[in-house]
């Protein structure tokens, strides 16, 4: 899709509302459907985090970046995510942190993103944090500059193929609580996006495809 038609429909998007449950139910294991079921977050009180979901034009198609995490000793080594991260003091709010974290891990400036509206929080149990996603466009080509030692690399999804759903596939997986199950994600560039981003992608995709 041409950038300046997604600028368009961006207020559009902004007010749409989705079923969230649904949208998140897509992108889950069986198990962890019933493990959330279960859930009780005030007993549990999970950390906090934000990510941003920004779109920006290259060369006048809309993409949506993603990173690729640096590997590490910890559950979300390698895995594909939106940038973003934990709140820290000088944060007014949780959109403060994600524009603050977009700039620190792939060098996007706060004053180059428009941040359009917030989506659904998702918890995610291995690290116990719940983690709040903000939509954001940029009307300018972007230069990434990655903070090396928290990003591999960055993914640029072009948005006609995000809202394909040829890209929706599943594999069979070993995660922090379960061996051998099989777990829907998008693929994307040979990168299998599973877990809590593939929820966040699951309903922003949703969300965009009811505007149309």
């Amino acid at each position: 899709m041409l950038f300046d038609e997604f600028q368009n429909i961006a207020p559009k998007i902004a007010k749409e509302v989705t079923s969230f449950e649904e949208s998140h139910i897509k992108m889950m294991p069986s198990n962890r459907v019933e493990l959330l079921k279960k859930m009780d977050y005030k007993s549990i009180s999970p950390n906090k985090a934000a990510v941003l979901m920004l779109f920006y034009p290259k060369n006048n198609n809309t993409h949506l970046i993603l990173i690729k995490r640096a590997s590490y000793n910890g559950v979300h080594s390698s895995q594909i995510a939106f940038p973003g991260g934990k709140p820290e003091l000088e944060d007014v709010d949780l959109m403060q942190t994600a524009l603050r974290e977009t700039h620190e891990e792939i060098g996007v400036h706060p004053n180059k993103i428009e941040i359009i509206r917030s989506f659904s929080e998702v918890y995610i149990p291995p690290s116990n944090y719940m983690v709040f996603p903000f939509m954001g466009i940029s009307k300018v080509e972007l230069d990434f500059r990655i903070q090396e030692e928290e990003v591999e690399s960055v993914v640029e999804l072009p948005l006609n193929v995000f809202l394909d759903d040829n890209i929706i596939a599943h594999k069979t997986m070993t995660t922090s609580y379960a061996n051998d199950i099989l777990v829907p994600g998008f693929l994307v560039d040979n990168n299998f996006i599973w877990g809590a981003t593939a929820m966040m992608l699951s309903e922003l995709k949703d969300t965009i495809k009811k505007v149309f």
